[in-house]
């Protein structure tokens, strides 16, 4: 069985062009994890990708997610309500001053507390001063990220409330396929 499912990319080209979410009430921080943990980078992956179909990264071994979160110019930043993770924005440098946002989602529990749109604004923001962390990497003239129509119902319009512009669309059938929870079974 498949499904159609429709991609968008979109870019901003100017830190100007970041238009920053409130922050959420609350004790929500955001926090860099400086050090790579394929362990901690799955739980996010499949927390937050499990209702939303994330399957690309599932067969990766663990010297494959390692590889992935050691790469110059990698960052995952976790926000956290009250000490919990509550999602993640996971960027990487690529060439000609470009950076994705590679993954970004909340896990199922906290969304719809105003964390997205301050985790995004927050992660954009750091992928705007990536070089200023990684001196051998050239200054971001792009963040720029994809998302689909298996993504979360408000991923779009947050994205182009922080000033992200539409800049490609895909329609392409895809295999349809389960998606394990952070845990067997789920």
């Amino acid at each position: 069985m498949s499904i159609t499912v429709t991609t968008w990319s979109l870019e901003q080209t100017s830190p100007a062009d970041l238009r920053p979410a409130t922050a959420p009430p609350g004790e929500v921080t955001v926090v860099r994890a400086g050090v790579p943990s394929p362990e901690f980078s799955r739980y996010l992956y499949t927390a937050v990708g499990q209702d939303i179909r994330w399957t690309d990264r599932l067969a990766l071994t663990y010297a494959q997610w390692e590889e992935a979160l050691t790469r110059p110019g990698t960052e995952t930043w976790v926000a956290y309500d009250h000490g919990t993770p509550a999602g993640y924005v996971e960027m990487q440098a690529q060439e000609e001053g470009a950076v994705e946002i590679v993954y970004f989602g909340l896990v199922p529990a906290f969304r719809g507390r105003r964390i997205g749109g301050h985790l995004l604004s927050y992660g954009v923001a750091r992928a705007w001063d990536l070089a200023e962390r990684w001196p051998n990497l050239p200054p971001t003239k792009r963040v720029w990220l994809h998302t689909c129509s298996k993504d979360g119902e408000h991923a779009m319009d947050n994205y182009l409330r922080r000033g992200f512009q539409l800049f490609d669309t895909k329609v392409e059938e895809e295999p349809e396929v389960a998606t394990p929870g952070p845990w067997p079974g789920a």
